[in-house]
């Protein structure tokens, strides 16, 4: 190739190719809000936050709101299962979650979480993930790109933000850019595909590709392009995470055999896998449940899909407690925010098949640890959780809960351009959850 006509924008785009597509956000980078706030603004001290996503719909009547027993062949509305105590005198769980039932002490579910949207699956993930509507002219930012905004990463040589998952605009970063985007993987027994180097790159030879690719940038003409120094971010972070110190998080053959059996399958080890992101620095983790369901329908329960609902519900069961209990014995359950949310709940009523449609008037969204003042529930519904009762939260509130509790300024602005775009929303944190 004649090298005069290999330009800086030609190396940085390949570069960042190479990179595996990967939009890695910055490491520990500060960011110092561009509006000053007052008031008595909430501040909690969650360093880090788990975000378990439960792909379908999880039916709330199912499983931390149960109500009277209903009976979907004589289409008597109700809850599918039978209800079970809690740590919490008064609450009661589904009956397929007896492993958190004696930990919600530990444990709040928000019961009275509700959005409009409740016909569309897309709409509604995208609502669940950036706070707010599908807006025709910006993209908004995902909670998970917001707080790693925000606070960077909570330790050396590590991405602030991980999807262990199936990537997703829903999840991105949005107007903030590609330095606040994620690293991902989507199989916990090989890690991220674009920090693992082709077989027969020795540390020999890739310490000559970055000589020569620093020789390039050095040489190169300074630019103000804004995708080209992003481009210039994402190349340093990828080569400072595809060596082997960070790499070392992934290996799950590490932690005790006995202690990855509890955790359960897949969805356990990823799990797992978020308690190790949590102890490298990693400040913010989604987990999604999109695997090979065990019910074959995963939590979309229409018709005879919510037959083998409590597989999922057993599952799901294992492996928060399991992390529940991991985290608090490594002294890290104060430090982190275990959050669990799907895009909508479940009507009490049964369809034509014995399953059950979409709600969205009346959910409940899940918050465990990160030294809160947890309570078991917070807000309420009617007699067949269709209703809210008392202490609405929309989905506003519950993402300024999540950022008062995860230290995040959650009335400042962010900027699309030179447009200030509140951070939740305009959401208020549920107080007494902070105190």
């Amino acid at each position: 190739m004649n090298m005069k006509a290999f330009t800086r924008r030609d190396v940085l785009t390949a570069a960042a190719a190479t990179a595996g597509g990967l939009g890695l956000a910055s490491l520990g980078r500060a960011n110092p809000s561009r509006q000053e706030t007052s008031g008595n603004l909430i501040q909690g001290k969650t360093e880090h936050v788990i975000s378990i996503w439960l792909g379908g719909g999880m039916g709330q009547i199912d499983t931390f709101d149960p109500k009277r027993k209903g009976d979907p062949k004589k289409k008597q509305p109700g809850s599918y299962y039978e209800s079970i105590d809690t740590a919490v005198p008064g609450v009661q769980v589904c009956e397929h979650l007896s492993n958190i039932a004696p930990l919600m002490d530990r444990v709040t579910a928000v019961r009275s979480v509700h959005h409009e949207m409740i016909d569309e699956h897309a709409a509604a993930t995208n609502r669940m993930h950036t706070g707010r509507p599908i807006s025709g002219t910006v993209t908004y930012p995902s909670l998970g790109s917001i707080i790693a905004h925000e606070r960077g990463a909570a330790g050396d040589g590590a991405p602030p933000y991980v999807l262990i998952g199936y990537p997703n605009v829903t999840r991105g970063p949005g107007f903030l850019g590609a330095r606040d985007s994620y690293l991902y993987l989507t199989d916990t027994s090989r890690g991220p595909a674009g920090l693992s180097r082709p077989d027969g790159i020795t540390p020999q030879r890739q310490s000559r590709r970055e000589k020569f690719l620093a020789t390039l940038q050095r040489n190169g003409d300074p630019t103000a392009e804004q995708r080209l120094i992003d481009y210039d971010a994402a190349i340093r972070q990828s080569l400072e995470l595809s060596g082997p110190s960070f790499n070392r998080v992934f290996q799950l053959d590490r932690e005790p055999a006995d202690l990855r059996t509890r955790y359960g399958g897949e969805f356990g080890q990823r799990c797992l896998l978020s308690r190790r992101l949590v102890e490298r620095g990693v400040r913010f983790i989604e987990v999604s449940h999109n695997l090979n369901f065990l019910n074959g329908a995963g939590w979309d329960v229409h018709n005879a899909g919510i037959e083998q609902q409590h597989k999922l519900i057993q599952e799901m069961d294992t492996a928060v407690s399991t992390l529940i209990l991991d985290l608090e014995q490594k002294k890290l359950l104060d430090k982190t925010l275990i959050v669990i949310t799907s895009e909508f709940g479940r009507p009490p009523e049964f369809d034509s098949g014995g399953g059950r449609g979409h709600q969205g008037t009346a959910f409940s969204c899940i918050l465990a640890g990160g030294g809160m003042a947890h309570r078991g529930v917070w807000g309420e519904t009617d007699e067949l959780s269709k209703k809210i009762v008392s202490n609405p939260v929309g989905v506003p509130d519950f993402f300024a809960t999540i950022c008062a509790a995860a230290q995040v300024d959650y009335r400042k602005n962010l900027y699309a351009g030179d447009r200030p775009v509140p951070i939740t929303d305009r959401g208020e944190p549920i107080r007494e959850l902070l105190v």
